[in-house]
C-alpha cells in the first residue's frame, strides 16, 4: 500500500487517474493532450501509477492503452477509511436504539 499512497500523493498523478476515470483506455498522446506537462513527465507519472498497480496497460496493435485499476483504491477504502467510520455507525445505531426505547 505504500506505493499506492506515494502514487496518490501527487496532484499530477491524481489528475491522470481522473482522466482515466472519465475515459478509460487512453493512449499516451490522449493523456498528454491538454496537460501542461511534457510527454516525458507524463510517462514517468504513468510508470509510478503502473508500479502501484493503479494503471494497467494493454497493447492494441501499435498503440498502448492505459486503464484505471480501481482495486488498490478500494482496498485503501476497506483498510483505512471504513474502520474510522465504524465508530460513527455504532454511535448512530445506539442513538436510534435509545430513541426507539424512549418512544415505547
Amino acid at each position: 500500500m505504500d506505493e499506492v499512497f506515494k502514487a496518490l500523493s501527487d496532484a499530477s498523478r491524481r489528475s491522470l487517474l481522473d482522466r482515466l476515470h472519465d475515459k478509460n483506455g487512453q493512449t499516451l498522446n490522449d493523456l498528454c493532450d491538454g496537460l501542461a506537462m511534457t510527454r516525458q513527465a507524463v510517462t514517468k507519472h504513468l510508470a509510478i501509477l503502473e508500479a502501484a498497480n493503479l494503471v494497467t496497460t494493454f497493447r492494441h496493435g501499435r498503440e498502448k492503452l492505459h486503464y484505471l485499476n480501481p482495486v488498490p483504491i478500494h482496498q485503501i477504502g476497506e483498510r483505512w477509511i471504513r474502520k474510522f467510520e465504524r465508530g460513527k455507525l455504532v454511535a448512530l445505531h445506539e442513538l436510534k436504539r435509545q430513541l426507539e426505547k424512549r418512544d415505547e
